[in-house]
């Protein structure tokens, strides 16, 4: 179950207009600090993001779940059933929390340091193209809040 602070930070995003994968950025963070903090661990920096994603969706961020040919058949299928359990919202079963703990519990913590968190930006900045990176710079400079003086 996500932490009160953080939906209250991905619903600013939504009110402020960001996408959501940056509302569903928040969720990631927790998550990341999570690992951090020692609560539980992760066997990459690809499973934390996931977790995190997870989350976010389950939370009621409206994240479509990844495109044919971008992740797995299981995943994209996950991903969907995520969003529908949002839409609910419904907490989530006992028994299911306790055992993604207790199987997280015995996974490393290094998947949420920042060599491994910069490895895995660069890799995923790579597959992107430049009229990609190009959007994104705009739009991320469109919706930035603007400063107070």
């Amino acid at each position: 179950m996500p932490e009160e602070e953080t939906t209250e930070r991905a619903r600013e995003d939504e009110r402020e207009g960001k996408s959501p994968s940056t509302q569903a950025g928040e969720f990631v963070r927790e998550e990341m600090e999570h690992i951090r903090e020692g609560k539980h661990g992760a066997r990459s920096t690809k499973q934390a993001i996931a977790i995190g994603l997870s989350k976010a969706r389950r939370a009621g961020v409206r994240l479509p779940p990844p495109k044919k040919g971008a992740a797995s058949k299981e995943t994209r299928r996950k991903a969907k059933r995520e969003l529908k359990k949002g839409a609910k919202r419904k907490g989530p079963s006992r028994r299911r929390s306790r055992a993604i703990k207790k199987a997280l519990g015995r996974e490393g913590r290094s998947a949420a340091s920042k060599r491994a968190l910069s490895r895995q930006a660069l890799s995923a900045a790579r597959k992107r193209s430049k009229a990609q990176r190009s959007a994104a710079a705009k739009k991320a400079a469109r919706t930035r809040a603007k400063r107070r003086r």
